[in-house]
C-alpha cells in the first residue's frame, strides 16, 4: 500500500498561487519576509493563467536580481470594481486571523476575536474606502468601550495588510483615538464589580439548596449544583477554575487546594488549559466550613482526574448549563438583578475586605495583585467606618 505524497513547502524564490475567499493570491518569500499578493482576480481557470504568468514574472525577477519590491511591476491594472473587491474588509480580516493565530491563546482567539468576527460579518458595507460608514455602525450598535477596541483591531489588521501588500493605505489610522471613552468605564474587565451582599450571598444558597425555584415538572432539580456555588463564594475562585478543579488538587484532609487549571472555550470547543489568568498556580487555605463542604461531596471511590464538580455525567460542569438552568432563574425567583456569575468571586473580595482582612492576603487568595484589589476593591467597600481620633 503506497502512502500520499506529502505535500512539500514551496522551494526558496517559488511563487505559490493560493484562493483565499474566491480571490487568487501570490505567495512567496523574499529576503526573508512572507508575502501575500492580491490578484483582484476571481479563481477561475482563465484567471489562473493570469495568475501563473504573474507567478512566473516574480519568480525571474527574484532569480535575476531585478525584484520590485514596491510591487507595482506585479500589480494588475484595476478598474473600479476589481480595486473595490480588493480592498475589502472581509476579505483581508479572516488573513489577519491566521495571522494573529500563532501569537494569541485559543481562549482570546474565541472570546476577543470570535466576537468581532461576528460584528464585522455584520456590517453594511467592507469597503474600505466606506471606512467612516463602517465607524458609525459600530457606534451606533456597540458600546463606547467595545467601539474603540473593535476599531482598533481593525486598524491593527489593515497595518499588517499594508505590510503583506494588500493595501496601500490604511483608512482606520487614528480613527479609535477620536472616541473618547468616559473615565468611569474601564476597559480591564473589572467595571462591572456589583458584589452581592451577604444576606443576598446566603438566599441565594438556601435557595439552591432547597430547591425554592426548581421546575416541579422536571426531573432535574437546582440543588445539584449547591455545592458549586457553595464553593464559588467560599473561595472567590474563578468560575472556570472551578470547573476545571480535579480531586488530584484537593490535599488528602481537605485542608488546602491548589487551583492551577482552567476550564476554557475555544474555537474547537472546551478544553482544560494549564495555568491561570494572571500565574501558575496558587494554593488556597480551608476554613472550617469550606473543609466540611469537599469531605461531604468527596466520593468513596475517587481518581486523581476525577472532577470535584462534575456535570450529571461524570464530565466538566457545563456552566452553560448552570447559568441558564438555574442562577438566572433563582436571580429571578428572589428578585434580585441579574448579576454575572463572576460576580461570586467579586462578593468574596467584597466580603473579605469588610471582615477585616488586609487587601494584600485577600490578593494571594484569589490571585489578583494587591494594586488590582486596592484600586477596585477597597474603593467600593459597602460600609465605611470612621474611628475616633
Amino acid at each position: 500500500m503506497t502512502s500520499a505524497p506529502k505535500k512539500h513547502k514551496a522551494s526558496k524564490g517559488t511563487v505559490r498561487i493560493k484562493s483565499s475567499n474566491d480571490r487568487l493570491q501570490l505567495v512567496f518569500t523574499y529576503i526573508g519576509k512572507r508575502h501575500y499578493l492580491s490578484t483582484g482576480l476571481p479563481d477561475t481557470t482563465i484567471n489562473r493563467r493570469a495568475a501563473e504568468a504573474k507567478a512566473k514574472l516574480i519568480e525571474s525577477d527574484i532569480a535575476f536580481d531585478r525584484f520590485d519590491p514596491t510591487f507595482a511591476r506585479y500589480k494588475p491594472e484595476y478598474d473600479a470594481n476589481t480595486q473595490s473587491a480588493e480592498l475589502n474588509l472581509a476579505d483581508l480580516w479572516p488573513k489577519f486571523i491566521e495571522f494573529k493565530r500563532p501569537q494569541c491563546s485559543p481562549n482570546t482567539m474565541s472570546y476577543t476575536y470570535g466576537p468581532y468576527t461576528n460584528h464585522i460579518a455584520r456590517f453594511p458595507t467592507h469597503d474600505l474606502s466606506r471606512a467612516s460608514e463602517m465607524r458609525d455602525y459600530i457606534l451606533a450598535h456597540l458600546s463606547l468601550d467595545t467601539s474603540k477596541r473593535l476599531i482598533t483591531r481593525i486598524s491593527a489588521c489593515c497595518d499588517w495588510a499594508i505590510d503583506s501588500g494588500f493595501i496601500e493605505h490604511n483608512p482606520f489610522l487614528g480613527m479609535a483615538a477620536k472616541i473618547k471613552v468616559p473615565k468611569s468605564v474601564s476597559t480591564d474587565g473589572l467595571n462591572d464589580i456589583n458584589p452581592f451582599s451577604a444576606s443576598e450571598r446566603d438566599a441565594i444558597i438556601q435557595a439552591i439548596e432547597t430547591d425554592q425555584f426548581s421546575p416541579r415538572s422536571s426531573a432535574f432539580k437546582h440543588s445539584y449544583y449547591t455545592a458549586l456555588i457553595k464553593f464559588l463564594f467560599s473561595t472567590g475562585c474563578r468560575p472556570s477554575e472551578a470547573s476545571a478543579l480535579t480531586w488530584k488538587y484537593i490535599s488528602k484532609k481537605c485542608k488546602e487546594i491548589t487551583f492551577s487549571q482552567a476550564l476554557i472555550r475555544t474555537e474547537t470547543g472546551k478544553r482544560i488549559r494549564d495555568g491561570l489568568k494572571t500565574q501558575e498556580q496558587r494554593i488556597f487555605p480551608c476554613n472550617k466550613p469550606l473543609r466540611r463542604l469537599l469531605c461531604s461531596i468527596k466520593p468513596d471511590k475517587v481518581t486523581s482526574e476525577t472532577f470535584v464538580f462534575p456535570s450529571p455525567e461524570g464530565k466538566a460542569i457545563d456552566l452553560n448549563n448552570f447559568r441558564n438552568r438555574t442562577w438566572a432563574k433563582v436571580l429571578k425567583g428572589l428578585n434580585l438583578e441579574y448579576r454575572k456569575l463572576y460576580q461570586t468571586r467579586h462578593t468574596f473580595i467584597t466580603l473579605a475586605l469588610e471582615a477585616g482582612m488586609d487587601a494584600k492576603d485577600v490578593a494571594r487568595l484569589v490571585g489578583n495583585s494587591p494594586e488590582v484589589i486596592y484600586k477596585y476593591y477597597a474603593a467600593k467597600k459597602r460600609k465605611l467606618d470612621v474611628p475616633e481620633f
